[in-house]
């Protein structure tokens, strides 16, 4: 659903990534796995090295994606990559925290929710202009590299919210 503007899912992409690499090295690592108080596995090293390849590729498919795109994800791009996130996040036990990793992912499904919800019980009428959420801000006038870049910035903070709670539970 995040897929539609240059470069946004595979921006998104590339922090979750990042952040779930992360994630697989501190679950890997006996000594941060104990302070952090998060589940150690041993076998995750090999995790890392797979988040790293997948945040590389993230990086050489952004290049060629940016507005204007030449190159364009499609649904076998987008769902296997979200499929991939998930995986590694249920193999280093951390599938409630990817709910805070790919926030801004779940803000875009939650819209196009809401918005079909609300337009099958009142027989019409709309919350937002469009869903999902990227598009109704395009239909506000917001160019497109704006919310593009503010939703980076918002999957940012999201990431740093995800490493800030470890120590926190």
């Amino acid at each position: 659903l995040a897929d539609g503007l240059d470069g946004l899912a595979i921006g998104l992409t590339l922090i979750s990534a990042t952040t779930l690499t992360a994630l697989t090295y501190l679950a890997g690592h006996r000594g941060f796995s104990q302070y952090l108080y998060i589940g150690q596995v041993p076998q995750a090293a090999e995790l890392t090295v797979f988040g790293g390849a997948l945040t590389g590729a993230c990086l050489g498919f952004l290049w060629f994606n940016s507005h204007p795109a030449e190159v364009f994800m499609g649904d076998v791009g987008a769902l296997s990559l979200g499929g991939t996130l998930g995986m590694i996040a249920i193999l280093i036990k951390q599938e409630f925290l990817l709910f805070a990793v790919a926030g801004v992912f779940i803000l875009e499904e939650i819209s196009v929710l809401l918005q079909v919800g609300y337009f099958k019980i009142s027989k019409g009428k709309r919350i937002f202009r469009m869903a999902p959420l990227h598009h109704h801000f395009e239909l506000l006038g917001w160019p497109e590299g704006k919310v593009v870049v503010r939703f980076w910035i918002l999957g940012i903070i999201f990431a740093l919210f995800s490493l800030a709670t470890l120590k926190l539970r």
